[in-house]
């Protein structure tokens, strides 16, 4: 998933009553669902000793496992289907909601799942994806960048009183999700790491309390970067197109995008000279040393210009334009060999060969 920001409130959801699902009563039926489920377990003993055993099974509480139950029962419910262990009685939903727990919090395969609750590792793998798509939609409010500036405040004294940081508002860190792909696809390669492993990085923000405020996830580990034509190198950290006349497709691919997301660069010292013309055309005998404070000036009023969403002006200026006329294109020719690893990786990524 991508980031996700906004506004959030202290979390007391005991207190909530559409989340509380009717405490007691709810209790009971968790437990009573626990009894039956306990049953079906291998490697779990009588009910009794089961009950115990909760938390080991599934990492949460039975007060949690209800409310996370609250959360999806309306998606997972309303998609058609109906699933039975391999006995030939039914699923009830707390039974739907526990085999995707399981496989989540023990990490285990999709057979070793199935064999401990008496199913086929499809319909595990069914069950996962149906709860993974309603936690999607339901309980992305639990993961929310603080809005409120008496929420911020409370942050940034918690972590204060950590090891006497002020104005702290996160921390953030970035681990790698391992996976294990096919070495023989090219495909594969982009997520192949510093380490030469394949994963897929995730990058959190989290507040005092280990609650994650923010994350990035989904990509490859590929650093930042920037991005220019055959005038400069190829470095680790600049990315310029493919040369060549019989490129591969998927090297076509990737100079075709790069030039388009490069034309924002084009664009922008297009509109610069047109609207602060007298940067625009020859300049007779500048001062060498008041020259580079004009064009800063001219930049900061560019911006000024966006900033204050000037429509009209922007609206005057050419989306296309030849910055530079008279100027060939010059090529630097230079590599270095991270920046074409660097650039192979890009470009096995856009390709959409990649697995979803």
């Amino acid at each position: 998933m991508g980031p996700v920001r906004g506004s959030k409130k202290k979390r007391k959801i005991e207190k909530k009553p559409d989340e509380n699902v009717s405490a007691s009563s709810e209790m009971e039926g968790s437990v009573d669902c626990w009894h039956d489920l306990s049953r079906r377990m291998n490697g779990l003993q009588s009910p009794s000793k089961g009950l115990d055993k909760f938390k080991s099974v599934f990492r949460i509480s039975r007060k949690t496992f209800s409310y996370i139950c609250s959360l999806v029962k309306e998606d997972m419910t309303a998609k058609p289907g109906s699933f039975t262990f391999s006995n030939g009685k039914p699923l009830s939903f707390e039974d739907q909601v526990a085999v995707a727990l399981r496989r989540l919090s023990s990490g285990e395969s999709l057979v070793t799942v199935g064999d401990s609750f008496g199913l086929h590792r499809s319909t595990v793998s069914q069950l996962t994806w149906r709860f993974v798509e309603a936690m999607e939609e339901r309980a992305l409010h639990h993961l929310q960048w603080p809005s409120t500036s008496a929420e911020r405040m409370e942050i940034k004294s918690k972590f204060e009183k950590i090891q006497g940081l002020p104005n702290c508002c996160g921390v953030i860190d970035t681990t790698h999700v391992m996976m294990c792909l096919p070495s023989a696809d090219p495909a594969s390669k982009v997520w192949l790491d510093r380490e030469k492993n394949h994963s897929m990085v995730l990058q959190a923000i989290v507040d005092p309390e280990m609650r994650f405020r923010d994350i990035i996830t989904g990509w490859p580990e590929i650093r930042e970067y920037i991005i220019g034509d055959l005038g400069y190198p190829l470095l680790p950290y600049l990315v310029i197109p493919y040369q060549g006349k019989e490129l591969p497709e998927i090297s076509m691919e990737f100079n075709k995008r790069h030039s388009a997301t490069r034309l924002v660069a084009s664009r922008a010292l297009a509109r610069l000279k047109e609207m602060w013309k007298i940067i625009q055309g020859v300049m007779w005998r500048p001062d060498k040393h008041k020259l580079p404070r004009i064009i800063l000036v001219c930049c900061l009023l560019h911006n000024i210009v966006i900033d204050l969403e000037d429509d009209n002006a922007q609206d005057e200026m050419p989306l296309s334009y030849d910055h530079d006329p008279g100027y060939r294109q010059r090529i630097c020719g230079s590599l270095d060999v991270n920046g074409v690893h660097l650039r192979d990786k890009l470009s096995l990524y856009l390709s959409g060969k990649l697995p979803p």
